[in-house]
């Protein structure tokens, strides 16, 4: 079992940036992956970004970038250049063999 703790998001005008964080309650070093969705209402979630286990990363968004600190347990979600369309809540998982891990979720909202 993991717990996926996030933080993070809010409101900010468009334009600003955001970083998201979410810390898991073991060692994240043997995770299979990384990554963050989102939904937005009325839509289905989606992956925004993914970091695998040996580094690589893959994105949906170029604006946004997906690292992690393997020492404090944690990834993160760093978004720049924020658009109205990124209001959504924002999830964390991990991949663990064939397990998904989910985060609680955080709501990030951006005015235009």
């Amino acid at each position: 079992q993991v717990q996926l703790v996030q933080s993070g998001g809010g409101l900010v005008q468009a334009g600003g940036s955001l970083r998201l964080s979410c810390a898991a309650s073991r060692n994240i070093f043997n995770f299979d992956a990384l990554g963050w969705y989102r939904q937005a209402p009325g839509k289905q979630r989606e992956l925004v970004a993914r970091i695998t286990k040996d580094g690589r990363t893959n994105y949906a968004e170029g604006r946004y970038t997906i690292s992690r600190d393997i020492a404090k347990n944690t990834a993160y979600l760093q978004m720049n250049t924020l658009k109205p369309e990124d209001t959504a809540v924002y999830y964390c998982n991990a991949q663990i063999g064939s397990f998904d891990y989910w985060g609680q979720g955080t709501q990030v909202t951006v005015s235009s």
